[in-house]
Protein backbone atom coordinates (compact mmCIF):
# COMPACT_ATOMS: atom_id res chain seq x y z
CA UNK A 1 0.00 0.00 0.00
CA UNK A 2 1.34 3.32 -0.54
CA UNK A 3 2.45 5.05 1.85
CA UNK A 4 2.30 9.28 2.27
CA UNK A 5 3.42 11.40 5.80
CA UNK A 6 0.71 14.17 4.86
CA UNK A 7 -1.96 13.34 2.92
CA UNK A 8 -4.46 16.73 2.73
CA UNK A 9 -8.29 15.98 1.60
CA UNK A 10 -9.79 18.50 -0.33
CA UNK A 11 -8.89 21.30 -2.31
CA UNK A 12 -10.35 24.57 -1.13
CA UNK A 13 -8.67 27.65 0.70
CA UNK A 14 -8.39 25.24 4.10
CA UNK A 15 -6.51 22.38 2.06
CA UNK A 16 -4.25 24.46 -0.55
CA UNK A 17 -2.88 26.51 2.59
CA UNK A 18 -1.99 23.45 4.34
CA UNK A 19 -0.82 21.40 1.61
CA UNK A 20 1.76 24.36 0.78
CA UNK A 21 2.72 25.14 4.26
CA UNK A 22 3.11 21.87 4.75
CA UNK A 23 5.09 21.21 1.91
CA UNK A 24 7.54 24.44 1.71
CA UNK A 25 8.30 23.61 5.40
CA UNK A 26 9.78 19.79 3.92
CA UNK A 27 6.92 17.26 4.48
CA UNK A 28 6.12 14.87 1.68
CA UNK A 29 2.53 15.98 1.21
CA UNK A 30 -0.38 14.86 -1.14
CA UNK A 31 -3.68 16.75 -1.81
CA UNK A 32 -6.38 15.05 -2.99
CA UNK A 33 -9.81 16.35 -4.44
CA UNK A 34 -12.75 15.63 -6.41
CA UNK A 35 -12.69 18.59 -8.71
CA UNK A 36 -10.28 18.66 -12.02
CA UNK A 37 -9.12 22.18 -10.46
CA UNK A 38 -7.71 23.73 -7.40
CA UNK A 39 -9.73 26.15 -6.03
CA UNK A 40 -12.24 24.35 -4.14
CA UNK A 41 -16.23 25.78 -4.21
CA UNK A 42 -15.26 28.81 -3.14
CA UNK A 43 -12.76 29.46 -5.98
CA UNK A 44 -13.82 26.81 -8.16
CA UNK A 45 -11.50 27.38 -11.55
CA UNK A 46 -10.02 30.44 -10.15
CA UNK A 47 -7.00 29.71 -12.16
CA UNK A 48 -9.16 29.23 -15.74
CA UNK A 49 -11.48 31.51 -15.31
CA UNK A 50 -11.21 34.51 -18.07
CA UNK A 51 -10.21 37.98 -16.40
CA UNK A 52 -13.68 39.22 -17.27
CA UNK A 53 -15.69 36.37 -15.72
CA UNK A 54 -13.40 37.06 -12.46
CA UNK A 55 -14.12 40.62 -12.35
CA UNK A 56 -17.82 40.00 -12.44
CA UNK A 57 -17.32 36.96 -9.60
CA UNK A 58 -15.88 39.97 -7.13
CA UNK A 59 -12.44 40.73 -5.55
CA UNK A 60 -12.75 38.15 -3.05
CA UNK A 61 -13.12 35.30 -5.34
CA UNK A 62 -10.06 36.90 -7.32
CA UNK A 63 -8.17 36.18 -4.33
CA UNK A 64 -7.87 32.80 -4.63
CA UNK A 65 -5.73 33.03 -7.69
CA UNK A 66 -2.75 33.81 -5.22
CA UNK A 67 -3.64 30.85 -3.10
CA UNK A 68 -3.32 28.12 -5.92
CA UNK A 69 -0.45 29.91 -7.12
CA UNK A 70 1.26 29.17 -3.87
CA UNK A 71 0.00 25.47 -3.95
CA UNK A 72 1.45 24.86 -7.42
CA UNK A 73 4.54 26.56 -6.65
CA UNK A 74 4.95 24.79 -3.01
CA UNK A 75 6.14 21.24 -4.59
CA UNK A 76 2.96 19.04 -3.08
CA UNK A 77 1.78 16.21 -4.56
CA UNK A 78 -1.66 16.78 -6.38
CA UNK A 79 -4.29 14.31 -7.22
CA UNK A 80 -7.64 15.66 -8.92
CA UNK A 81 -10.33 14.12 -10.18
CA UNK A 82 -10.05 11.55 -6.94
CA UNK A 83 -13.10 9.86 -4.77
CA UNK A 84 -13.15 9.03 -1.67
CA UNK A 85 -15.32 6.53 -0.49
CA UNK A 86 -13.63 5.68 3.28
CA UNK A 87 -11.13 6.62 5.48
CA UNK A 88 -10.80 4.75 8.84
CA UNK A 89 -8.91 5.54 12.19
CA UNK A 90 -5.74 3.51 11.05
CA UNK A 91 -5.69 6.80 8.27
CA UNK A 92 -6.51 4.06 5.30
CA UNK A 93 -7.80 6.12 2.85
CA UNK A 94 -9.95 4.54 -0.36
CA UNK A 95 -10.36 6.50 -3.37
CA UNK A 96 -11.16 6.01 -6.76
CA UNK A 97 -9.54 7.31 -9.69
CA UNK A 98 -10.20 6.67 -13.45
CA UNK A 99 -12.95 3.91 -12.54
CA UNK A 100 -10.11 1.65 -9.88
CA UNK A 101 -10.44 1.92 -6.42
CA UNK A 102 -7.04 2.07 -4.81
CA UNK A 103 -5.49 2.06 -1.24
CA UNK A 104 -3.11 4.31 0.49
CA UNK A 105 -2.04 5.45 4.20
CA UNK A 106 -0.53 8.02 5.97
CA UNK A 107 1.49 9.29 8.47
CA UNK A 108 -1.23 12.10 9.30
CA UNK A 109 -4.38 13.06 7.67
CA UNK A 110 -6.06 16.46 7.18
CA UNK A 111 -9.84 16.19 6.33
CA UNK A 112 -10.23 19.68 4.54
CA UNK A 113 -13.79 18.49 3.32
CA UNK A 114 -15.59 22.62 3.10
CA UNK A 115 -18.96 23.54 3.54
CA UNK A 116 -22.36 21.80 1.55
CA UNK A 117 -25.52 23.94 1.29
CA UNK A 118 -27.94 23.06 4.29
CA UNK A 119 -30.36 20.42 2.66
CA UNK A 120 -34.21 21.68 3.81
CA UNK A 121 -37.40 19.82 1.73
CA UNK A 122 -40.07 22.34 0.90
CA UNK A 123 -42.91 21.05 -0.93
CA UNK A 124 -41.96 21.35 -5.03
CA UNK A 125 -38.52 21.29 -4.26
CA UNK A 126 -37.63 18.58 -6.66
CA UNK A 127 -39.38 19.63 -9.62
CA UNK A 128 -37.15 20.99 -12.91
CA UNK A 129 -36.59 24.36 -12.64
CA UNK A 130 -36.12 24.28 -9.03
CA UNK A 131 -32.35 23.87 -7.39
CA UNK A 132 -29.55 25.51 -5.23
CA UNK A 133 -27.47 29.14 -5.29
CA UNK A 134 -25.12 26.73 -5.05
CA UNK A 135 -25.57 24.69 -8.07
CA UNK A 136 -26.16 28.06 -10.34
CA UNK A 137 -22.93 29.49 -8.73
CA UNK A 138 -20.94 26.36 -9.54
CA UNK A 139 -22.25 27.00 -13.22
CA UNK A 140 -21.28 31.04 -13.42
CA UNK A 141 -17.40 30.03 -11.75
CA UNK A 142 -16.99 26.83 -14.23
CA UNK A 143 -18.71 27.30 -17.30
CA UNK A 144 -20.25 31.13 -17.44
CA UNK A 145 -23.58 29.74 -17.65
CA UNK A 146 -26.37 32.34 -16.08
CA UNK A 147 -29.91 31.87 -15.81
CA UNK A 148 -32.82 33.52 -18.38
CA UNK A 149 -34.31 36.92 -16.99
CA UNK A 150 -37.26 36.12 -14.37
CA UNK A 151 -35.38 34.32 -11.88
CA UNK A 152 -36.65 34.47 -7.84
CA UNK A 153 -34.37 33.27 -5.28
CA UNK A 154 -35.15 32.66 -1.76
CA UNK A 155 -33.98 31.29 1.51
CA UNK A 156 -31.45 32.91 3.89
CA UNK A 157 -27.64 32.97 4.23
CA UNK A 158 -25.19 35.71 2.37
CA UNK A 159 -24.98 33.49 -0.20
CA UNK A 160 -28.19 34.16 -1.75
CA UNK A 161 -27.18 38.22 -1.68
CA UNK A 162 -23.45 37.19 -3.56
CA UNK A 163 -25.52 35.37 -5.90
CA UNK A 164 -28.03 38.15 -6.88
CA UNK A 165 -25.11 40.57 -7.06
CA UNK A 166 -22.98 38.12 -8.95
CA UNK A 167 -25.87 37.41 -11.51
CA UNK A 168 -27.01 41.99 -11.53
CA UNK A 169 -23.28 42.32 -12.59
CA UNK A 170 -23.89 39.62 -15.45
CA UNK A 171 -26.57 41.44 -16.66
CA UNK A 172 -29.32 38.80 -15.41
CA UNK A 173 -33.04 40.88 -14.50
CA UNK A 174 -33.92 38.92 -10.88
CA UNK A 175 -37.47 39.43 -10.51
CA UNK A 176 -37.22 38.61 -6.50
CA UNK A 177 -35.36 37.61 -3.27
CA UNK A 178 -37.71 35.89 -0.46
CA UNK A 179 -35.88 36.55 2.74
CA UNK A 180 -37.93 33.89 5.21
CA UNK A 181 -35.35 34.95 8.04
CA UNK A 182 -37.51 35.04 10.65
CA UNK A 183 -38.14 39.15 11.42
CA UNK A 184 -37.01 38.35 15.20
CA UNK A 185 -33.25 37.19 14.00
CA UNK A 186 -32.27 40.88 13.51
CA UNK A 187 -32.87 41.25 17.30
CA UNK A 188 -31.23 38.24 18.46
CA UNK A 189 -28.26 39.02 16.28
CA UNK A 190 -27.91 42.82 17.56
CA UNK A 191 -25.98 41.46 21.47
CA UNK A 192 -23.39 40.20 18.96
CA UNK A 193 -23.06 43.39 17.11
CA UNK A 194 -20.03 45.25 19.15
CA UNK A 195 -17.80 42.42 18.46
CA UNK A 196 -19.14 41.45 15.10
CA UNK A 197 -17.93 45.22 14.15
CA UNK A 198 -13.85 44.15 14.44
CA UNK A 199 -14.86 42.28 11.09
CA UNK A 200 -16.89 45.31 10.15
CA UNK A 201 -15.75 44.71 6.42
CA UNK A 202 -18.09 41.75 6.05
CA UNK A 203 -21.41 43.49 7.24
CA UNK A 204 -20.69 46.71 4.48
CA UNK A 205 -20.40 44.11 1.63
CA UNK A 206 -23.26 42.81 2.11
CA UNK A 207 -25.09 46.15 2.99
CA UNK A 208 -23.42 46.98 -0.42
CA UNK A 209 -24.98 44.22 -2.02
CA UNK A 210 -28.30 45.06 -0.68
CA UNK A 211 -28.38 48.35 -2.18
CA UNK A 212 -27.10 47.88 -4.99
CA UNK A 213 -29.62 45.00 -5.74
CA UNK A 214 -32.54 47.64 -4.87
CA UNK A 215 -31.33 50.31 -6.71
CA UNK A 216 -31.53 48.38 -9.85
CA UNK A 217 -34.79 47.81 -8.92
CA UNK A 218 -34.86 43.77 -7.82
CA UNK A 219 -37.76 43.34 -5.23
CA UNK A 220 -37.20 42.41 -1.64
CA UNK A 221 -40.04 40.33 0.18
CA UNK A 222 -38.73 40.22 3.47
CA UNK A 223 -40.07 37.69 6.66
CA UNK A 224 -41.31 34.97 3.69
CA UNK A 225 -43.05 31.96 4.80
CA UNK A 226 -44.68 28.88 3.70
CA UNK A 227 -42.52 28.43 0.69
CA UNK A 228 -43.46 26.22 -2.05
CA UNK A 229 -42.73 25.76 -5.77
CA UNK A 230 -45.58 25.15 -8.30
CA UNK A 231 -45.60 22.72 -11.07
CA UNK A 232 -46.44 20.02 -13.04
CA UNK A 233 -43.69 18.34 -15.15
CA UNK A 234 -41.55 21.49 -14.34
CA UNK A 235 -41.77 24.88 -12.49
CA UNK A 236 -44.48 26.98 -13.28
CA UNK A 237 -44.54 29.45 -10.59
CA UNK A 238 -42.96 30.31 -6.35
CA UNK A 239 -45.94 30.48 -3.90
CA UNK A 240 -45.37 31.97 -0.05
CA UNK A 241 -46.88 33.75 2.39
CA UNK A 242 -45.67 37.45 3.00
CA UNK A 243 -47.08 39.96 5.79
CA UNK A 244 -50.07 37.50 5.90
CA UNK A 245 -51.10 37.50 2.72
CA UNK A 246 -50.71 34.60 0.08
CA UNK A 247 -48.90 35.26 -2.72
CA UNK A 248 -47.90 33.72 -6.55
CA UNK A 249 -44.55 34.52 -8.45
CA UNK A 250 -44.84 33.02 -12.18
CA UNK A 251 -41.35 32.29 -12.74
CA UNK A 252 -39.54 28.94 -14.53
CA UNK A 253 -36.37 29.04 -12.09
CA UNK A 254 -36.17 28.89 -8.53
CA UNK A 255 -32.76 28.70 -6.60
CA UNK A 256 -32.65 28.06 -3.11
CA UNK A 257 -30.39 28.20 -0.35
CA UNK A 258 -30.96 27.87 3.22
CA UNK A 259 -27.30 28.64 4.92
CA UNK A 260 -23.95 26.14 4.76
CA UNK A 261 -23.02 23.51 7.33
CA UNK A 262 -19.83 21.29 7.17
CA UNK A 263 -19.29 18.44 4.97
CA UNK A 264 -18.97 16.05 7.86
CA UNK A 265 -19.19 12.79 6.07
CA UNK A 266 -16.13 11.78 5.68
CA UNK A 267 -15.01 12.91 8.91
CA UNK A 268 -18.09 11.00 10.64
CA UNK A 269 -16.95 8.08 8.48
CA UNK A 270 -13.91 7.82 10.82
CA UNK A 271 -15.66 7.89 14.32
CA UNK A 272 -14.30 10.71 15.57
CA UNK A 273 -16.13 12.59 18.08
CA UNK A 274 -18.70 14.78 17.29
CA UNK A 275 -21.16 17.00 18.60
CA UNK A 276 -24.15 19.14 17.85
CA UNK A 277 -23.29 23.12 17.70
CA UNK A 278 -26.85 24.27 18.35
CA UNK A 279 -25.96 28.12 16.74
CA UNK A 280 -24.81 26.60 12.97
CA UNK A 281 -27.28 24.07 13.30
CA UNK A 282 -25.02 21.16 12.36
CA UNK A 283 -22.79 18.19 13.51
CA UNK A 284 -19.16 19.24 13.94
CA UNK A 285 -15.91 17.32 14.61
CA UNK A 286 -14.66 17.78 18.09
CA UNK A 287 -11.06 19.77 17.68
CA UNK A 288 -8.26 21.37 19.54
CA UNK A 289 -7.02 24.37 18.64
CA UNK A 290 -4.71 23.08 16.32
CA UNK A 291 -7.39 21.02 14.24
CA UNK A 292 -6.36 17.70 15.73
CA UNK A 293 -9.79 15.51 16.23
CA UNK A 294 -10.16 12.68 18.79
CA UNK A 295 -8.18 10.55 16.75
CA UNK A 296 -4.44 10.12 16.59
CA UNK A 297 -2.90 11.49 13.50
CA UNK A 298 -6.32 13.12 12.01
CA UNK A 299 -7.15 16.67 11.82
CA UNK A 300 -10.58 18.51 10.96
CA UNK A 301 -10.20 21.72 9.42
CA UNK A 302 -12.13 25.16 7.70
CA UNK A 303 -15.62 24.81 7.09
CA UNK A 304 -15.55 21.21 7.34
CA UNK A 305 -14.75 21.81 11.36
CA UNK A 306 -17.48 24.67 11.63
CA UNK A 307 -18.27 27.31 9.34
CA UNK A 308 -16.11 30.41 9.38
CA UNK A 309 -15.48 31.32 5.93
CA UNK A 310 -12.60 31.56 3.11
CA UNK A 311 -10.37 33.62 5.13
CA UNK A 312 -10.25 31.58 8.05
CA UNK A 313 -9.86 28.39 6.37
CA UNK A 314 -7.05 29.56 4.49
CA UNK A 315 -5.59 30.41 8.19
CA UNK A 316 -6.71 27.17 10.24
CA UNK A 317 -4.99 25.08 7.25
CA UNK A 318 -1.98 26.77 7.93
CA UNK A 319 -2.25 26.20 11.38
CA UNK A 320 -3.17 22.52 10.83
CA UNK A 321 -0.07 22.61 8.63
CA UNK A 322 2.74 23.61 11.92
CA UNK A 323 0.99 20.96 13.72
CA UNK A 324 1.62 18.58 11.20
CA UNK A 325 4.88 19.00 10.28
CA UNK A 326 5.57 19.70 14.26
CA UNK A 327 4.31 15.80 14.74
CA UNK A 328 6.10 14.56 11.79
CA UNK A 329 9.27 15.58 13.89
CA UNK A 330 10.15 18.46 10.90
CA UNK A 331 9.92 21.48 13.94
CA UNK A 332 9.27 21.86 17.89
CA UNK A 333 6.63 22.96 19.75
CA UNK A 334 8.03 26.28 20.09
CA UNK A 335 9.37 26.95 16.30
CA UNK A 336 5.60 25.61 15.69
CA UNK A 337 3.77 28.05 17.92
CA UNK A 338 5.62 30.88 16.50
CA UNK A 339 5.18 30.11 13.08
CA UNK A 340 1.68 30.20 13.90
CA UNK A 341 1.15 32.98 15.73
CA UNK A 342 0.00 35.54 12.99
CA UNK A 343 -2.44 32.69 11.59
CA UNK A 344 -4.22 32.10 14.94
CA UNK A 345 -4.80 35.96 15.77
CA UNK A 346 -6.40 36.54 12.06
CA UNK A 347 -7.97 33.71 11.91
CA UNK A 348 -9.46 34.29 15.64
CA UNK A 349 -10.34 38.20 14.34
CA UNK A 350 -11.89 36.91 10.87
CA UNK A 351 -14.31 35.06 12.83
CA UNK A 352 -15.52 37.11 15.43
CA UNK A 353 -18.55 37.76 12.51
CA UNK A 354 -19.69 34.46 12.86
CA UNK A 355 -22.04 34.59 16.11
CA UNK A 356 -23.56 37.56 14.87
CA UNK A 357 -23.93 35.97 11.03
CA UNK A 358 -25.65 32.61 12.62
CA UNK A 359 -28.31 34.39 15.25
CA UNK A 360 -28.99 37.01 11.89
CA UNK A 361 -29.85 34.51 9.02
CA UNK A 362 -30.61 31.82 11.42
CA UNK A 363 -33.43 29.62 8.91
CA UNK A 364 -37.02 29.75 10.68
CA UNK A 365 -37.40 26.40 12.80
CA UNK A 366 -40.42 25.30 10.82
CA UNK A 367 -38.86 24.95 8.16
CA UNK A 368 -36.22 22.06 9.53
CA UNK A 369 -38.90 20.20 11.35
CA UNK A 370 -42.50 20.92 10.11
CA UNK A 371 -42.51 19.54 6.35
CA UNK A 372 -45.31 18.82 4.98
CA UNK A 373 -46.34 15.29 5.51
CA UNK A 374 -46.46 14.76 1.70
CA UNK A 375 -43.03 16.50 1.20
CA UNK A 376 -40.06 14.23 -0.16
CA UNK A 377 -37.40 13.99 2.50
CA UNK A 378 -34.89 11.79 0.52
CA UNK A 379 -35.50 12.10 -2.60
CA UNK A 380 -32.81 8.85 -3.43
CA UNK A 381 -35.36 6.81 -2.18
CA UNK A 382 -38.13 9.00 -2.53
CA UNK A 383 -39.07 8.66 1.16
CA UNK A 384 -41.68 11.51 2.34
CA UNK A 385 -41.88 13.51 5.86
CA UNK A 386 -45.41 11.04 6.64
CA UNK A 387 -43.62 8.22 5.75
CA UNK A 388 -40.73 9.22 8.63
CA UNK A 389 -43.31 10.04 10.99
CA UNK A 390 -45.31 7.05 10.29
CA UNK A 391 -42.29 4.95 11.42
CA UNK A 392 -41.66 7.28 14.83
CA UNK A 393 -45.14 6.80 15.93
CA UNK A 394 -44.61 3.31 15.59
CA UNK A 395 -42.14 2.96 17.79
CA UNK A 396 -38.82 3.53 16.04
CA UNK A 397 -37.49 6.35 17.65
CA UNK A 398 -34.10 5.88 16.77
CA UNK A 399 -32.56 7.59 13.98
CA UNK A 400 -31.00 4.69 12.12
CA UNK A 401 -33.60 2.46 13.06
CA UNK A 402 -35.78 4.49 10.53
CA UNK A 403 -32.72 4.89 8.21
CA UNK A 404 -33.35 0.83 8.24
CA UNK A 405 -36.71 0.73 8.16
CA UNK A 406 -37.47 2.85 5.52
CA UNK A 407 -34.32 3.03 3.55
CA UNK A 408 -33.94 7.13 3.71
CA UNK A 409 -30.40 7.65 3.31
CA UNK A 410 -29.55 4.54 1.91
CA UNK A 411 -29.69 5.90 -1.77
CA UNK A 412 -26.50 7.28 -4.38
CA UNK A 413 -25.77 10.02 -2.12
CA UNK A 414 -25.94 7.93 1.10
CA UNK A 415 -27.80 10.27 3.62
CA UNK A 416 -26.02 13.53 2.54
CA UNK A 417 -28.43 15.26 1.36
CA UNK A 418 -31.55 13.72 4.01
CA UNK A 419 -29.81 13.15 7.25
CA UNK A 420 -30.26 16.63 9.07
CA UNK A 421 -33.84 16.66 8.05
CA UNK A 422 -34.51 13.41 9.39
CA UNK A 423 -32.52 13.96 12.45
CA UNK A 424 -34.69 17.37 13.07
CA UNK A 425 -37.64 15.98 12.39
CA UNK A 426 -37.35 12.89 14.85
CA UNK A 427 -36.14 15.75 17.71
CA UNK A 428 -39.46 17.47 16.73
CA UNK A 429 -41.83 15.00 16.91
CA UNK A 430 -40.26 13.30 19.94
CA UNK A 431 -39.76 16.61 21.67
CA UNK A 432 -35.86 15.84 22.59
CA UNK A 433 -32.77 17.48 21.64
CA UNK A 434 -30.49 16.75 18.34
CA UNK A 435 -27.99 15.15 20.93
CA UNK A 436 -30.52 12.96 21.92
CA UNK A 437 -32.14 12.32 18.37
CA UNK A 438 -28.67 11.67 16.79
CA UNK A 439 -27.73 11.67 13.23
CA UNK A 440 -26.96 8.79 10.49
CA UNK A 441 -24.17 6.21 11.58
CA UNK A 442 -21.89 6.60 8.35
CA UNK A 443 -20.10 3.65 7.22
CA UNK A 444 -18.37 2.99 3.88
CA UNK A 445 -18.58 2.98 0.79
CA UNK A 446 -19.75 7.29 1.78
CA UNK A 447 -19.60 7.62 -1.82
CA UNK A 448 -21.01 4.72 -4.94
CA UNK A 449 -18.44 2.31 -5.51
CA UNK A 450 -19.55 -0.99 -7.62
CA UNK A 451 -18.90 -4.24 -6.46
CA UNK A 452 -16.53 -5.14 -9.63
CA UNK A 453 -14.33 -2.41 -8.38
CA UNK A 454 -14.63 -3.26 -4.58
CA UNK A 455 -13.77 -7.25 -6.13
CA UNK A 456 -10.22 -5.79 -7.91
CA UNK A 457 -9.17 -3.99 -5.21
CA UNK A 458 -6.12 -5.47 -3.19
CA UNK A 459 -7.01 -6.31 0.48
CA UNK A 460 -3.50 -7.91 1.48
CA UNK A 461 -2.38 -5.36 3.37
CA UNK A 462 -5.70 -3.76 5.20
CA UNK A 463 -5.66 -3.09 8.91
CA UNK A 464 -8.26 -4.62 10.39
Amino acid sequence: MEQHELVIIGGGPAGLAAAATAAKAGVESLLMDEQATPGGQVYRAVGETSVQRAALLGPDYQRGRELVEQFNDSGAGYLPNTTLWNLNDHRQIGILRDGQASLICADRVIIASGAMERPIPFPGWTLPGVMTAGAGQILLKSSGLVPGNGLVLAGVGPLLLLLAWQYLRAGVKIHAILDMAPTGNLWKALPHLPNALRAHHYILKGLQYQLQLKWAGVKFFNGVTDLQAVGNDSLEAVEFTHRNSRQSIKTPLLFSHFGVIPDSHLSRCTACDHRWDSAQLCWRPVTDEWGNSSLDGISVIGDGAGIGGAVAARHAGRVAAFESVRALGYMNEKQRDEAAREDQRWMKDDLRIRPFLEALFRPPSALLSESEDKTLVCRCEEINAGEIRCAIRAGHEDTNQIKFLTRCGMGPCQGRQCDNAVSQIVAHELGVDMLVAGGYRIRPPIRPLTIEQLAALDVGSVSK
